[in-house]
């Protein structure tokens, strides 16, 4: 598919038809994904794919646990709101694969050399290690387009991080950064309506 095309297509697709993804579509997505600039071509990333059904129901419990356990403002609003959370925290569960996105922690040179602290360096940098999965992220919704897939990328079950990267067991120097959920969309999804180009670039002579 020609790039602009994938590009207008994308969009968030939470809504899966039956049938499997396999373990060389997964890797190819993550391939693509690992293709995007990093800070200092570090390449912070860990891939970590799934399809085994009663794993993501496991997991959607633990989400979901963490999200009741938040303490509410008020309690009739609360509940409503939670529920609206835990729906769109929890909903990978009926995707064919979810893709498991981990960093490990960057150390910017800056660190050796000037008297600020990893927080401070980091916030006044925008956080590069952050932009860079976003990057890698941003490929890997396009590389599943053009494979013909739908997928959706997720940050609210990131409430549950520890706990998920627990139970898959996965090294304690990484941390869960994103979720993809992915697989073929059970209808076509038209893409959001985004803000006209005008509105949002300014060329500064």
């Amino acid at each position: 598919m020609e790039f602009k095309e994938v590009a207008k297509k994308r969009t968030s697709v939470r809504s899966f038809a039956s049938i499997e993804i396999g373990k060389e579509e997964l890797k190819e997505i993550c391939r693509i994904g690992g293709l995007a600039p990093s800070v200092n071509n570090f390449q912070p990333w860990k891939f970590v794919a799934l399809t085994n059904k009663q794993k993501m129901s496991d997991m959607a419990r633990i989400i979901a646990e963490k999200i009741e356990a938040l303490p509410e403002k008020n309690h009739e609003v609360g509940v409503q709101i939670k529920r609206q959370v835990e729906y769109f925290s929890t909903f990978f569960e009926s995707a064919p694969a979810v893709i498991f996105v981990f960093v490990s922690e960057y150390e910017s040179v800056l660190e050796r050399g000037v008297g600020l602290s990893h927080e401070e360096i980091n916030q006044m940098r925008s956080y590069p290690d952050m932009q860079s999965v976003g990057a890698c992220v941003e490929n890997m919704l396009l590389a599943a387009v053009d494979m013909g897939l739908g997928a959706c990328w997720m940050s609210s079950p990131l409430i549950a991080k520890k706990e998920i990267a627990s139970y898959l067991k996965v090294e304690s120097e990484f941390e869960l950064a994103a979720m993809l959920a992915v697989g073929h969309p059970s209808r076509d999804f038209a893409p959001k309506t985004k803000k006209e180009i005008d509105t949002i670039f300014e060329f500064v002579p």
